[in-house]
Protein backbone atom coordinates (compact mmCIF):
# COMPACT_ATOMS: atom_id res chain seq x y z
CA UNK A 1 0.00 0.00 0.00
CA UNK A 2 3.18 2.35 1.05
CA UNK A 3 4.01 1.88 -2.94
CA UNK A 4 0.67 2.37 -4.15
CA UNK A 5 0.58 6.07 -2.21
CA UNK A 6 4.09 7.22 -3.47
CA UNK A 7 3.15 6.32 -7.01
CA UNK A 8 -0.16 8.26 -6.83
CA UNK A 9 1.00 11.15 -4.42
CA UNK A 10 3.12 13.50 -7.22
CA UNK A 11 0.58 12.44 -10.00
CA UNK A 12 -1.64 14.72 -7.94
CA UNK A 13 0.80 17.14 -7.56
CA UNK A 14 1.24 17.57 -10.93
CA UNK A 15 -2.44 17.67 -11.59
CA UNK A 16 -2.81 20.43 -9.10
CA UNK A 17 0.42 22.44 -10.60
CA UNK A 18 -0.66 21.92 -13.79
CA UNK A 19 -4.23 23.30 -13.02
CA UNK A 20 -3.21 26.42 -11.33
CA UNK A 21 -0.74 27.47 -13.95
CA UNK A 22 -3.22 27.04 -16.99
CA UNK A 23 -5.53 28.94 -14.87
CA UNK A 24 -2.83 31.55 -14.30
CA UNK A 25 -2.67 31.78 -18.19
CA UNK A 26 -6.59 32.18 -18.10
CA UNK A 27 -6.36 34.86 -16.23
CA UNK A 28 -3.59 36.90 -17.77
CA UNK A 29 -5.57 37.06 -20.75
CA UNK A 30 -8.60 38.06 -18.73
CA UNK A 31 -6.70 40.40 -17.37
CA UNK A 32 -5.52 42.12 -20.65
CA UNK A 33 -9.20 42.33 -22.09
CA UNK A 34 -9.86 43.68 -18.88
CA UNK A 35 -7.50 47.01 -19.59
CA UNK A 36 -8.51 47.91 -23.32
CA UNK A 37 -12.16 46.69 -23.17
CA UNK A 38 -13.67 49.79 -20.89
CA UNK A 39 -11.27 52.54 -22.83
CA UNK A 40 -14.57 53.66 -24.42
CA UNK A 41 -16.47 53.86 -21.07
CA UNK A 42 -14.14 55.69 -18.86
CA UNK A 43 -12.73 58.15 -21.53
CA UNK A 44 -16.05 60.13 -20.73
CA UNK A 45 -15.50 60.22 -17.19
CA UNK A 46 -11.74 61.16 -17.44
CA UNK A 47 -12.84 63.80 -20.17
CA UNK A 48 -15.07 65.53 -16.95
CA UNK A 49 -12.52 64.84 -14.18
CA UNK A 50 -9.51 66.49 -16.23
CA UNK A 51 -11.60 69.10 -18.28
CA UNK A 52 -10.03 67.44 -21.36
CA UNK A 53 -11.15 67.07 -25.12
CA UNK A 54 -12.36 63.33 -25.02
CA UNK A 55 -10.11 62.78 -28.54
CA UNK A 56 -7.32 63.72 -26.36
CA UNK A 57 -8.12 61.37 -23.59
CA UNK A 58 -8.81 58.49 -25.91
CA UNK A 59 -5.78 59.13 -27.73
CA UNK A 60 -3.82 59.09 -24.64
CA UNK A 61 -4.67 55.38 -24.40
CA UNK A 62 -1.99 54.42 -26.98
CA UNK A 63 0.62 54.56 -24.10
CA UNK A 64 -1.18 51.64 -23.33
CA UNK A 65 -1.22 49.99 -26.58
CA UNK A 66 2.22 50.68 -28.11
CA UNK A 67 3.41 49.15 -24.02
CA UNK A 68 1.53 46.29 -24.98
CA UNK A 69 3.79 46.18 -28.19
CA UNK A 70 6.84 47.62 -26.48
CA UNK A 71 6.01 43.71 -23.97
CA UNK A 72 5.62 41.96 -27.08
CA UNK A 73 9.18 42.88 -27.96
CA UNK A 74 10.58 42.56 -24.96
CA UNK A 75 9.43 38.72 -24.17
CA UNK A 76 11.48 37.86 -27.04
CA UNK A 77 14.66 38.68 -25.12
CA UNK A 78 13.69 39.02 -21.46
CA UNK A 79 12.35 34.87 -21.14
CA UNK A 80 15.96 33.88 -21.43
CA UNK A 81 17.57 36.37 -18.90
CA UNK A 82 15.30 35.61 -16.05
CA UNK A 83 13.67 32.30 -14.58
CA UNK A 84 9.89 32.52 -16.17
CA UNK A 85 7.95 32.32 -12.27
CA UNK A 86 10.47 34.95 -11.02
CA UNK A 87 10.11 37.36 -14.05
CA UNK A 88 5.89 36.53 -13.86
CA UNK A 89 5.53 37.42 -10.15
CA UNK A 90 7.62 41.09 -10.77
CA UNK A 91 5.46 41.68 -13.81
CA UNK A 92 2.10 41.48 -12.25
CA UNK A 93 3.30 43.37 -8.74
CA UNK A 94 3.93 46.09 -11.05
CA UNK A 95 0.64 45.63 -13.09
CA UNK A 96 -1.51 45.43 -9.52
CA UNK A 97 0.60 48.39 -7.85
CA UNK A 98 0.49 50.31 -10.93
CA UNK A 99 -3.61 49.91 -11.37
CA UNK A 100 -4.24 50.82 -7.28
CA UNK A 101 -2.03 53.89 -7.99
CA UNK A 102 -4.32 55.15 -10.76
CA UNK A 103 -7.07 55.64 -8.01
CA UNK A 104 -4.94 58.42 -6.29
CA UNK A 105 -3.41 59.88 -9.04
CA UNK A 106 -4.87 63.59 -10.27
CA UNK A 107 -2.58 64.14 -12.71
CA UNK A 108 -3.37 62.84 -16.60
CA UNK A 109 0.87 63.53 -17.18
CA UNK A 110 1.40 61.09 -14.75
CA UNK A 111 -1.50 58.70 -15.64
CA UNK A 112 -0.35 58.00 -19.13
CA UNK A 113 3.22 57.25 -18.37
CA UNK A 114 1.31 54.40 -15.78
CA UNK A 115 -0.65 52.91 -18.22
CA UNK A 116 2.49 52.72 -20.39
CA UNK A 117 4.22 50.59 -17.67
CA UNK A 118 1.30 48.36 -17.17
CA UNK A 119 1.01 48.13 -20.76
CA UNK A 120 4.52 46.70 -21.03
CA UNK A 121 4.32 44.55 -18.28
CA UNK A 122 0.96 42.97 -19.56
CA UNK A 123 1.99 42.45 -23.04
CA UNK A 124 5.41 40.45 -21.61
CA UNK A 125 2.98 38.67 -19.02
CA UNK A 126 0.81 37.50 -21.68
CA UNK A 127 3.86 35.90 -23.82
CA UNK A 128 4.98 34.26 -20.23
CA UNK A 129 1.46 32.92 -20.40
CA UNK A 130 0.99 31.58 -24.14
CA UNK A 131 4.55 30.16 -23.48
CA UNK A 132 3.49 28.02 -20.71
CA UNK A 133 0.20 26.91 -22.25
CA UNK A 134 2.86 25.58 -25.32
CA UNK A 135 5.35 23.93 -22.68
CA UNK A 136 2.34 22.15 -20.75
CA UNK A 137 0.33 21.21 -23.19
CA UNK A 138 1.19 18.98 -26.13
CA UNK A 139 -0.23 19.04 -29.65
CA UNK A 140 -4.03 19.33 -30.01
CA UNK A 141 -4.66 19.68 -26.29
CA UNK A 142 -2.48 23.04 -26.52
CA UNK A 143 -4.37 23.91 -29.72
CA UNK A 144 -7.29 23.56 -27.31
CA UNK A 145 -6.06 25.48 -24.63
CA UNK A 146 -4.95 28.63 -26.57
CA UNK A 147 -8.33 28.68 -27.99
CA UNK A 148 -9.87 28.75 -24.84
CA UNK A 149 -7.36 31.91 -23.47
CA UNK A 150 -9.47 33.61 -25.95
CA UNK A 151 -12.62 32.55 -24.61
CA UNK A 152 -11.07 34.32 -21.37
CA UNK A 153 -10.12 37.73 -23.52
CA UNK A 154 -13.75 37.64 -24.38
CA UNK A 155 -15.36 37.08 -21.09
CA UNK A 156 -13.42 39.78 -19.60
CA UNK A 157 -14.36 41.81 -22.61
CA UNK A 158 -17.75 41.27 -21.40
CA UNK A 159 -17.35 41.44 -17.44
CA UNK A 160 -15.08 44.50 -17.78
CA UNK A 161 -17.43 46.50 -19.92
CA UNK A 162 -20.57 45.84 -17.47
CA UNK A 163 -17.97 46.83 -14.61
CA UNK A 164 -17.47 49.53 -16.26
CA UNK A 165 -20.93 50.88 -16.87
CA UNK A 166 -22.04 49.99 -13.65
CA UNK A 167 -19.44 52.10 -11.50
CA UNK A 168 -19.30 55.49 -13.87
CA UNK A 169 -23.42 55.39 -14.36
CA UNK A 170 -23.06 55.66 -10.01
CA UNK A 171 -20.63 58.36 -10.05
CA UNK A 172 -17.46 55.79 -8.98
CA UNK A 173 -14.47 56.91 -9.79
CA UNK A 174 -13.34 56.03 -13.50
CA UNK A 175 -10.37 53.70 -12.81
CA UNK A 176 -13.01 51.18 -10.79
CA UNK A 177 -13.24 49.03 -13.50
CA UNK A 178 -9.38 48.98 -13.12
CA UNK A 179 -9.19 48.40 -9.66
CA UNK A 180 -11.41 45.11 -10.17
CA UNK A 181 -8.34 43.78 -12.41
CA UNK A 182 -6.16 44.82 -10.22
CA UNK A 183 -8.06 42.00 -7.60
CA UNK A 184 -7.15 39.51 -10.58
CA UNK A 185 -3.24 40.73 -10.59
CA UNK A 186 -3.51 39.86 -7.15
CA UNK A 187 -5.29 36.45 -7.35
CA UNK A 188 -2.51 35.30 -10.31
CA UNK A 189 0.48 36.25 -7.70
CA UNK A 190 -1.14 34.14 -5.15
CA UNK A 191 -1.00 31.33 -7.68
CA UNK A 192 2.36 31.77 -9.03
CA UNK A 193 4.24 31.66 -5.53
CA UNK A 194 2.09 28.26 -4.88
CA UNK A 195 3.13 26.91 -8.54
CA UNK A 196 6.20 25.70 -10.47
CA UNK A 197 6.53 27.14 -13.74
CA UNK A 198 8.54 25.73 -17.28
CA UNK A 199 11.86 26.87 -17.36
CA UNK A 200 12.24 29.92 -20.07
CA UNK A 201 15.83 30.25 -20.01
CA UNK A 202 18.18 28.35 -22.58
CA UNK A 203 21.04 26.82 -21.32
CA UNK A 204 23.87 25.55 -23.19
CA UNK A 205 23.91 22.53 -25.54
CA UNK A 206 19.76 22.90 -25.49
CA UNK A 207 17.91 22.50 -29.37
CA UNK A 208 16.41 26.06 -28.64
CA UNK A 209 19.44 27.92 -28.27
CA UNK A 210 20.16 26.71 -31.99
CA UNK A 211 16.13 26.59 -33.59
CA UNK A 212 15.66 27.25 -36.88
CA UNK A 213 12.45 28.92 -37.78
CA UNK A 214 11.77 27.61 -41.33
CA UNK A 215 10.02 29.00 -44.31
CA UNK A 216 6.92 27.26 -42.59
CA UNK A 217 7.02 28.98 -39.33
CA UNK A 218 7.44 32.51 -41.12
CA UNK A 219 4.18 31.82 -42.92
CA UNK A 220 2.53 31.52 -39.97
CA UNK A 221 4.04 34.86 -38.48
CA UNK A 222 2.98 36.73 -41.30
CA UNK A 223 -0.50 35.49 -41.50
CA UNK A 224 -1.07 36.21 -37.66
CA UNK A 225 0.32 39.98 -38.62
CA UNK A 226 -2.81 39.98 -41.64
CA UNK A 227 -4.94 38.10 -39.13
CA UNK A 228 -4.87 41.20 -36.75
CA UNK A 229 -4.68 43.49 -39.13
CA UNK A 230 -7.89 42.46 -41.31
CA UNK A 231 -9.89 41.91 -38.80
CA UNK A 232 -9.19 45.23 -37.13
CA UNK A 233 -10.12 46.71 -40.72
CA UNK A 234 -13.27 45.25 -40.89
CA UNK A 235 -14.57 45.96 -37.00
CA UNK A 236 -13.37 48.96 -36.24
CA UNK A 237 -15.09 50.17 -39.59
CA UNK A 238 -18.31 48.06 -39.87
CA UNK A 239 -20.54 50.09 -37.95
CA UNK A 240 -19.42 53.54 -40.04
CA UNK A 241 -19.50 51.66 -43.02
CA UNK A 242 -23.23 50.48 -41.88
CA UNK A 243 -24.43 53.98 -40.73
CA UNK A 244 -23.19 55.64 -44.71
CA UNK A 245 -24.20 52.90 -46.88
CA UNK A 246 -27.13 50.96 -45.10
CA UNK A 247 -28.31 53.98 -43.11
CA UNK A 248 -28.47 51.90 -40.22
CA UNK A 249 -29.01 53.92 -36.70
CA UNK A 250 -25.67 54.73 -34.95
CA UNK A 251 -27.21 51.60 -31.85
CA UNK A 252 -27.89 49.22 -34.19
CA UNK A 253 -24.65 49.71 -36.36
CA UNK A 254 -22.71 49.88 -33.45
CA UNK A 255 -24.12 46.39 -32.64
CA UNK A 256 -22.22 44.85 -35.05
CA UNK A 257 -19.29 44.37 -33.22
CA UNK A 258 -21.04 42.87 -30.11
CA UNK A 259 -22.46 40.13 -32.13
CA UNK A 260 -19.06 39.42 -34.11
CA UNK A 261 -17.52 39.16 -30.63
CA UNK A 262 -20.40 37.17 -29.24
CA UNK A 263 -20.34 34.87 -31.79
CA UNK A 264 -16.08 34.43 -31.68
CA UNK A 265 -16.89 33.66 -27.92
CA UNK A 266 -19.40 30.86 -28.72
CA UNK A 267 -16.67 29.21 -31.35
CA UNK A 268 -13.85 29.38 -28.75
CA UNK A 269 -15.93 27.36 -26.62
CA UNK A 270 -16.94 24.69 -29.78
CA UNK A 271 -13.46 24.41 -31.28
CA UNK A 272 -11.70 24.20 -27.87
CA UNK A 273 -13.38 20.06 -28.17
CA UNK A 274 -13.46 20.17 -31.84
CA UNK A 275 -9.66 20.83 -32.11
CA UNK A 276 -9.66 17.61 -29.95
CA UNK A 277 -11.43 15.57 -32.47
CA UNK A 278 -9.67 16.70 -35.97
CA UNK A 279 -6.54 18.16 -35.17
CA UNK A 280 -5.06 21.66 -35.73
CA UNK A 281 -3.88 21.14 -39.25
CA UNK A 282 -7.54 20.55 -40.89
CA UNK A 283 -8.82 22.83 -38.16
CA UNK A 284 -6.98 25.80 -39.12
CA UNK A 285 -7.51 25.57 -43.07
CA UNK A 286 -11.41 24.82 -42.31
CA UNK A 287 -10.95 28.30 -40.23
CA UNK A 288 -9.34 30.10 -42.72
CA UNK A 289 -12.13 29.33 -45.49
CA UNK A 290 -15.05 29.95 -43.82
CA UNK A 291 -13.46 33.51 -42.05
CA UNK A 292 -12.45 34.69 -46.02
CA UNK A 293 -16.08 33.99 -46.96
CA UNK A 294 -17.80 34.89 -44.03
CA UNK A 295 -16.55 38.92 -44.26
CA UNK A 296 -17.22 38.85 -47.47
CA UNK A 297 -20.75 39.39 -46.76
CA UNK A 298 -20.28 41.79 -44.01
CA UNK A 299 -19.69 44.04 -47.70
CA UNK A 300 -22.39 42.40 -49.96
CA UNK A 301 -25.48 41.92 -47.70
CA UNK A 302 -27.58 44.95 -48.38
CA UNK A 303 -29.60 45.42 -45.50
CA UNK A 304 -28.91 46.13 -41.89
CA UNK A 305 -31.15 43.90 -39.79
CA UNK A 306 -30.03 40.71 -41.93
CA UNK A 307 -26.19 41.98 -41.13
CA UNK A 308 -26.64 41.79 -37.38
CA UNK A 309 -27.14 38.40 -37.79
CA UNK A 310 -24.47 37.16 -40.43
CA UNK A 311 -22.03 39.49 -38.27
CA UNK A 312 -23.12 36.68 -35.31
CA UNK A 313 -22.28 33.97 -37.81
CA UNK A 314 -18.97 35.66 -39.19
CA UNK A 315 -17.80 35.82 -35.38
CA UNK A 316 -18.50 32.06 -34.92
CA UNK A 317 -17.23 31.61 -38.52
CA UNK A 318 -13.61 32.56 -36.82
CA UNK A 319 -13.42 29.13 -35.02
CA UNK A 320 -10.38 30.63 -33.51
CA UNK A 321 -8.43 30.94 -36.33
CA UNK A 322 -5.96 33.66 -34.48
CA UNK A 323 -4.77 31.15 -32.04
CA UNK A 324 -5.11 28.04 -34.20
CA UNK A 325 -2.51 29.22 -36.62
CA UNK A 326 -0.30 29.68 -33.36
CA UNK A 327 -0.88 26.74 -32.29
CA UNK A 328 0.04 25.32 -35.56
CA UNK A 329 3.39 26.72 -35.79
CA UNK A 330 4.66 25.85 -32.04
CA UNK A 331 4.03 22.65 -32.97
CA UNK A 332 6.23 22.91 -36.53
CA UNK A 333 9.50 22.50 -33.64
CA UNK A 334 10.40 19.84 -31.53
CA UNK A 335 10.79 21.89 -28.40
CA UNK A 336 8.75 25.63 -29.10
CA UNK A 337 10.75 28.05 -27.01
CA UNK A 338 9.72 31.10 -25.31
CA UNK A 339 11.36 32.82 -28.44
CA UNK A 340 9.17 31.60 -30.76
CA UNK A 341 6.03 32.01 -28.82
CA UNK A 342 6.63 35.64 -28.17
CA UNK A 343 7.76 36.43 -31.81
CA UNK A 344 4.10 35.00 -32.92
CA UNK A 345 2.45 37.31 -30.64
CA UNK A 346 4.73 40.34 -31.26
CA UNK A 347 3.36 40.12 -35.02
CA UNK A 348 0.06 39.94 -33.80
CA UNK A 349 0.38 42.82 -31.82
CA UNK A 350 2.23 44.48 -34.78
CA UNK A 351 -0.79 44.26 -36.50
CA UNK A 352 -2.72 45.97 -34.20
CA UNK A 353 -0.34 48.34 -33.51
CA UNK A 354 -0.64 49.20 -37.58
CA UNK A 355 -4.14 49.61 -37.72
CA UNK A 356 -5.04 52.75 -36.95
CA UNK A 357 -2.97 54.45 -38.84
CA UNK A 358 -3.06 52.14 -41.70
CA UNK A 359 -6.71 52.04 -41.51
CA UNK A 360 -7.54 55.54 -41.92
CA UNK A 361 -4.90 56.05 -44.55
CA UNK A 362 -7.16 53.40 -46.76
CA UNK A 363 -10.26 55.41 -46.23
CA UNK A 364 -8.80 58.81 -46.37
CA UNK A 365 -7.90 57.65 -49.99
CA UNK A 366 -10.89 55.61 -51.03
CA UNK A 367 -14.09 54.30 -49.13
CA UNK A 368 -15.51 52.44 -45.87
CA UNK A 369 -16.51 49.79 -47.48
CA UNK A 370 -13.13 49.44 -49.72
CA UNK A 371 -11.83 48.94 -46.31
CA UNK A 372 -14.32 46.34 -45.26
CA UNK A 373 -13.19 44.66 -48.81
CA UNK A 374 -9.46 45.12 -47.86
CA UNK A 375 -10.25 43.40 -44.63
CA UNK A 376 -11.43 40.25 -47.12
CA UNK A 377 -8.08 40.60 -48.90
CA UNK A 378 -5.72 39.96 -45.73
CA UNK A 379 -7.92 37.08 -44.91
CA UNK A 380 -7.40 35.26 -48.26
CA UNK A 381 -4.04 35.56 -48.54
CA UNK A 382 -4.06 34.63 -44.51
CA UNK A 383 -5.53 31.18 -46.08
CA UNK A 384 -2.77 31.09 -49.39
CA UNK A 385 -0.30 31.36 -46.69
CA UNK A 386 -1.48 28.88 -44.06
CA UNK A 387 -2.28 26.45 -46.43
CA UNK A 388 0.83 26.69 -48.07
CA UNK A 389 2.39 26.18 -44.37
CA UNK A 390 0.83 22.87 -43.41
CA UNK A 391 1.94 21.51 -46.58
CA UNK A 392 5.28 22.20 -45.85
CA UNK A 393 4.90 20.91 -42.53
CA UNK A 394 3.08 17.90 -44.29
CA UNK A 395 5.97 17.42 -46.71
CA UNK A 396 8.36 17.27 -43.91
CA UNK A 397 6.56 14.94 -41.51
CA UNK A 398 6.72 12.36 -44.76
CA UNK A 399 10.69 12.90 -45.11
CA UNK A 400 11.31 12.53 -41.32
CA UNK A 401 9.17 9.44 -41.21
CA UNK A 402 11.24 7.96 -44.14
CA UNK A 403 14.82 8.63 -42.75
CA UNK A 404 13.61 7.16 -39.31
CA UNK A 405 12.36 4.31 -40.99
CA UNK A 406 15.18 3.90 -43.25
CA UNK A 407 17.78 4.18 -40.54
Amino acid sequence: MANSNQVIKPKINLLNNKFRITFVSFLAYFAMSGMLAPIGIISGPMSETFNLPITEITAGFSWLTFGILAGAISALFVFNWVQLKKLMIILYCAISASLIALFFQEQITLIWPILGLVGLCAGTGLAGSAFIISRTYDDNQRASMLVITDGWFSLAGIVCSWIAIYLVSRNFHWSGSYQFVALVALIMLLLLFFSQLPNSKNEPGDSVNTETWFLKVWLCIFALFLFTLGQNSILWWLPTYAEQYLNAPRDQAGSLVGQFWSGMFAAQLFVAWWVLKIGVQRLVIIAGITTATGSIFMWVYPEIDGLVILALLWGFANLGLLKLVLSLATQMLKLPSARLVSGLLLSASLGTAVSPWLTSQIVEASNTRFIIQFGTLCYIVLFCLVFWATRLHQADLITNEAMTRSS
